[in-house]
């Protein structure tokens, strides 16, 4: 009996001990991060970087549709360095596509981000860019999916 409670106290700690592991990688990962979003916006605040020029480009693509396969439909983030542009969405079908231009200020859209446009607009924020993956784990900045996830 005691063996087993030892041993139980054993297989908790190894996997407390690999959780932790997980979050701190995950923590190390998120704060290089945004220090070098931190240098980006240091170089645009410093006078080296012209504030409207485009700088910061990120592309995400994606299967939109059941009907079609291969990665058709895309997100596109443009931004200047001071975060202000726009994000295009680009929803491929076999009879139909359907475009749509969203604003973005200071690094923020003015309107609600489907998942794919908010990978795009983060992977633009961090200089990850021209390609960004859904399975790329960047940082969520809150605030700029405020409801579903629907394209509008």
């Amino acid at each position: 009996m005691l063996v087993a409670v030892a041993l139980a106290g054993m297989v908790a700690g190894v996997a407390g001990l690999s959780i932790a592991v997980v979050a701190h990688n995950r923590v190390n990962q998120v704060v290089e991060e945004c220090a070098e979003m931190l240098r980006r916006q240091l170089q645009a605040l410093d006078g080296t970087v012209d504030n409207q020029a485009l700088r910061d480009i990120a592309v995400v693509h994606y299967d939109a549709l059941k009907e079609m396969a291969g990665r058709r439909s895309f997100s596109l983030a443009l931004l200047n360095s001071i975060g202000d542009g726009v994000v295009i969405s680009s929803i491929n079908g076999r009879t139909e596509t359907r475009t749509y231009a969203k604003v973005v200020r200071d690094g923020r859209s003015l309107e609600v981000l489907s998942p794919e446009e908010d990978q795009a607009l983060r992977g633009a924020r961090l200089g990850k860019g021209p390609a960004v993956s859904m399975d790329d784990p960047l940082p969520d900045f809150g605030g700029n999916t405020p409801s579903s996830s629907a394209h509008a």
